[in-house]
């Protein structure tokens, strides 16, 4: 499959405000289908289309929030809208997006981006050379998104963040739902959301509607 040719971004993405984002985890995980994520770094800018996420609610057993705060899982706690940040695997970051009041926790983990800016620092990053194979999994979503522990906690509506969630740069197409991948507790919950249709979406085809 030859990797599709990138959007190009007309006008200016604005960042979206705590005020926008749902009070509740799952329609959090919905409601980023489409967003945008982007990281201002000291080379340039990176950004892309948020095309699939899993919801990680209160009260979930497979969530890093359901024996309470620690300081790993800390920034899972804070107010909607910030960026928790783990290393998973032995071998890669994860980001997720904080979904609940101050003290309650839930989030979001961000599974795959469509690439629009900075595409040639991304795939530098990631050592590949198909859009495709940027950021299509959460580990490579991090890497080509320049995303460690240093930006776990950042808050993503404040308006000098790096790191921050915007606005779609196109609208949504229709959203899938499929159980969350890789699970061994409350795996058949269906709390996985994606775009269908993406070539960027992650994870077996089977699961997709």
């Amino acid at each position: 499959m030859s990797s599709p040719s990138p959007i190009k971004i007309n006008g200016r993405i604005g960042r979206l405000r705590r005020s926008e984002l749902p009070e509740d985890t799952i329609e959090l995980a919905r409601y980023l289908i489409g967003k945008t994520l982007v990281h201002d770094i000291p080379d340039g800018r990176l950004s892309g289309r948020i095309v699939e996420t899993e919801a990680y609610p209160i009260g979930d057993a497979a969530a890093h929030s359901f024996r309470g705060e620690t300081p790993r899982n800390k920034s899972m706690f804070l107010k909607r809208g910030h960026a928790y940040v783990y290393f998973t695997y032995g071998s890669c970051w994860c980001m997720n997006v904080s979904a609940e009041t101050p003290g309650v926790g839930g989030g979001v983990l961000l599974r795959a981006l469509e690439p629009l800016e900075g595409i040639e620092l991304m795939e530098k990053r990631r050592g590949v050379s198909r859009a495709l194979d940027i950021a299509r999994g959460p580990g490579r979503l991090a890497a080509a998104m320049s995303i460690d522990r240093s930006q776990d906690g950042l808050d993503l509506c404040a308006r000098a963040s790096p790191l921050w969630l915007g606005a779609s740069a196109r609208p949504a197409g229709p959203i899938g739902v499929t159980t969350r991948i890789g699970l061994s507790r409350e795996a058949h919950r269906l709390l996985r959301f994606y775009e269908k249709g993406s070539p960027f979406v992650s994870g077996p085809r089977r699961l997709l509607e």
